[in-house]
């Protein structure tokens, strides 16, 4: 199964920087509960955050590139996501060419992180083919609105 985790891009700058969004439903198959109530789980928020950065390598590439995950170099989980919250995601190129792109990025709820990474290497592959172009575009409209 396949998870799209951000909601809304509320802004970004090319080559530089996302914000974006995820509201924590109880209905998503996502949420489990792990001993004190449903969360979404913390590899997803991490998932979220690598999602933003994707989403920014496609708009700073005008959609030519897409990242593909290669490691990420830290990670710190550090509260949770629960039903209800609204996950801010915060993602910057720390540095970027034709071939690959670093990123960091921090997830947050009610301003307070539930995760933070850095170091997130990627690969920029052709974004065609990964998907077909039409459904990116399509996405990529109702992710900021345009």
């Amino acid at each position: 199964m396949r998870f799209h985790l951000i909601d809304r891009i509320d802004e970004y700058e090319p080559r530089r920087s996302v914000r974006g969004r995820t509201v924590v439903s109880a209905a998503s198959p996502a949420v489990v509960d792990l001993g004190d109530g449903p969360v979404l789980p913390p590899p997803l928020v991490l998932e979220a955050i690598c999602q933003a950065g994707t989403w920014l390598i496609m708009l700073s590439t005008e959609r030519r590139k897409r990242a593909a995950l290669l490691q990420i170099g830290g990670v710190r989980f550090v509260g949770d996501a629960r039903p209800g919250d609204v996950v801010i995601v915060d993602g910057v190129v720390e540095s970027m060419n034709d071939e690959t792109a670093v990123l960091s990025g921090t997830a947050r709820v009610a301003g307070k992180p539930v995760v933070e990474a850095t170091d997130i290497m990627c690969a920029l592959i052709d974004a065609d083919d990964l998907e077909a172009p039409e459904d990116s575009e399509r996405m990529l409209r109702q992710l900021t609105g345009a």
